[in-house]
Parts: structure tokens; sequence; C-alpha cells
């Protein structure tokens, strides 16, 4: 059975509906769950030809994880958008020989089991590169494949509780708190797909080179967003916490709320918007006020200046704040849920929630693709796969025929 691409078939093959900076990059996403299938998801909206890959009875846990109605995993539907699906187990001796031979059809491989899986279904780096010597896999774990942790298992919540996210979090003195969203998982989804485009770059670059096994921990990825907690503590002997909505490193920062009840966050760190705010709220002499000149002096006396723009505010109606700000230019905004953003005119001016069109529903809404780029459309992806749906259209591509299918279907291969 012709289980590879021939030449012409790799110059031939579809590489789907959009443009972009990825098109005619092939990525094989065997990845459950979330992080490192958005990364996968954020590829194919920059035109990569992203393959889904799912065990045949479909039981990944993104299929069963809310919001689902009617037995229709609307979170599956958006976060796998723009792929085609297919089912395989690798684990089975045809799976696993069939996955080889796709392999020389496939730019990138997305995965994201423990540590040390992959080798024991016989599936090292090594053997994957001899499938492909070009081969980028992209390897997505709570806490990499090397160290002491590397082969416990982990969800959003471990990776923003460890790497000091989550201490961030949370009233002043009180417990730390999780966000209700998975956001460990997309900022680690982003370190992906930014890996992915850096090592693709390379490979373009250098027709010579070999491919690469990107080791990525979703732990790290979230600690590298944390830049200064590490030297102010070596420095200055801190250690920053949670501090309700009050920013410790600029003022003023914070969520205030009006006399009609409408929370928003503003933030005048700068000492120019901080002269504005002063004028704003008829206080100009407050610019002035050696407490408040600087952000230092403005940090060290926090306290005493929320209690200042506290009183103002709660004191006024939403609508005088908004025209006193605006009259000035401080940055603020209300507190959005789901229902404001797709009522602002600034989302909808530019189209920021677009339409994927989907078999069950018709049309879903999700957020657009970002970024832009100027003179180049990006036509919305369709929704995520049903499970197996693309399994004819993509193994025929690979020479299989339906009796071949059919035989592979029997056995619980596919």
């Amino acid at each position: 059975m012709a289980w590879f691409y021939t030449e012409k078939q790799l110059n031939d093959k579809p590489v789907g509906k959009m443009s972009g900076a990825l098109s005619g990059v092939r990525i094989l996403d065997m990845a459950t769950v979330l992080a490192a299938p958005f990364a996968a998801t954020l590829c194919a909206d920059l035109g990569a030809d992203v393959v889904k890959l799912e065990l045949p009875d479909g039981s990944d846990p993104m299929r069963k994880l809310a919001p689902v109605k009617n037995g229709i995993p609307l979170y599956w539907k958006v976060s796998n958008r723009g792929k085609r699906g297919i089912t395989l187990d690798v684990r089975k001796p045809r799976g696993k020989m069939l996955l080889l031979k796709m392999l020389s059809g496939f730019d990138v491989l997305v995965e994201n089991f423990r540590s040390g899986t992959l080798e024991r279904w016989g599936l090292d780096f090594a053997t994957l590169l001899a499938a492909n010597p070009r081969l980028i896999v992209l390897r997505l774990t709570g806490f990499g494949q090397s160290g002491p942790y590397r082969s416990r298992p982990g969800f959003a919540r471990i990776f923003e509780a460890m790497s000091g996210f989550t201490n961030l979090a949370g009233e002043a003195g009180g417990a730390p708190m999780h966000m209700n969203f998975p956001v460990g998982d997309v900022v680690a989804g982003l370190f992906g797909a930014f890996s992915i485009a850096a090592e693709v770059a390379r490979l373009r670059a250098d027709p010579e080179s070999a491919g690469a096994e990107i080791d990525l921990s979703a732990t790290e990825a979230l600690f590298r967003m944390m830049d200064p907690l590490a030297v102010e503590y070596e420095q200055q002997g801190l250690v920053r916490s949670r501090n309700g909505n009050l920013a410790s490193y600029t003022a003023p920062s914070n969520m205030y709320r009006s006399v009609d009840g409408v929370h928003f966050s503003l933030v005048a760190s700068s000492d120019v918007i901080f002269q504005r705010l002063c004028a704003a709220i008829g206080q100009p002499g407050l610019a002035e006020d050696e407490r408040f000149r600087t952000n230092i002096e403005r940090v060290a006396h926090c306290s005493e200046l929320d209690d200042l723009l506290s009183g103002w505010f709660g004191a006024q109606p939403y609508a005088v704040i908004v025209t006193a700000l605006d009259a000035v230019g401080v940055p603020y905004s209300k507190t959005y849920n789901i229902v404001d953003i797709l009522q602002d005119p600034q989302f909808i001016a530019r189209e920021a929630v677009i339409r994927l069109d989907d078999p069950d529903l018709g049309s879903i809404p999700a957020p657009c693709v970002v970024p832009r780029v100027k003179g180049r459309p990006a036509p919305a992806p369709r929704s995520g796969p049903g499970v197996g749906e693309h399994n004819a259209e993509v193994y025929g591509e690979f020479g299989l025929d339906s009796a071949e299918l059919e035989d592979l279907r029997r056995e619980g291969v596919i």
C-alpha cells in the first residue's frame, strides 16, 4: 500500500482555503484538550493545513468540556477551528506504521502526552526524524521533558499555581484566586505557535537544516511572562503577592465603581496622564502634591491616592465619569462581559467576532484571526471537525482506498 506522498502529491496537496504566512505548512496535531491543540489552531489561522488526529472512539476530553449543547461540543468547535479531522490509534502496530508513513507529508507534529509516552509507543524523536528528517516536533507538557516532575500530569490551573501566576491574583491578605478560564493553557499554546513559526522560518532559510524537537513546558511559559519577579526578589528582597485590583508597580491603576454601580478599570501611570486625570476630577493641584509627582512617589503613597480617587468616582454616575475622562484622554474601560463585547462599536467596526461555518449549527461566533496583516485578508475558518470526519479525504491523499480504510476500521486502527 502506498502510505506516503509522491513528490507530485506533495506539490498538489491542498493546503486549505486560507492564505497566510504559514500557507504550505502541514501540521499533524495529535495532542489532546487545549494547550497544544491551541498552538496548532493559531497556525491554522495563519494558513497552515492542520490535520487533527484523534483516537477512533473520539475520547478527547475537549469534546466533553463545557459548554456542550445537546451533545454538541461547542468549545471543541471553536478551539479546533480550521482543521481537518482523522482518527488513528498509533498504539496499534498498523496505526504506528501508518503514522510513520504519513510523516513524510507533514512539516510539524504536535503532541502533549506525558514525558516518555511516545518513547513507550516506539515513537521517540529519532524514529520520527528517520521518517522525516526535517520534521518539527512540538512536545508541550506541563513541566518539560526533563527534571524530576517530567512525568507528572498537569492542567492549566496546576501550571498557573506553580508558575507564581495564581499567587498574584486575589485580595491582599486573602486566598490566591484562579480566573474562570484556563489561561495557562492558552498562554502555553501561544508559545507553542511561536515556537513552530520560529522553526519553520529556520528551515525555510536553510534547505539543508534538520528538523527539531521543541521541549515546551507550560509552567515555564507562564513563568516567562513574569520578568521582574526574580530580579526584584534578588535585588530588593521583595516577594510580590496579591494586591486586589491595585497594581504594586504603578499608580494609579485600579478598578473603581461609579455611584450607579458600574465597575471600570483605569490606568494613569505616566506623569502626563496623571496630570490629565487630576484635571478631569477637578483637582489639578494633586499633580503637584509631593506625594504624587512621579510614579515612584505615587506607588509609595498608593493608599492615600486611591482613597481620593475612589471617593470622587464613587460619588459620580458613570456617564459623568466617561465624559470627564474622554475630554482629557485618560485610559479607562468598563469591565466588559460577552454581551458588551458583541455590542461595542470598536469590536463591530473591526469585525472582531467572525462566523465559522458549522455542519451542526449552521454557523457559530468566534474571535477573529489575530494578527491582521494589511492587504492579506483572512477568511473565516470552518469549525472544528467531527470524529474522523476527513478520514477518506486525508488518507486518500496518502493512497489508501475505501477497502483499505474499511479494513483499518474493522481492526480499530482508525
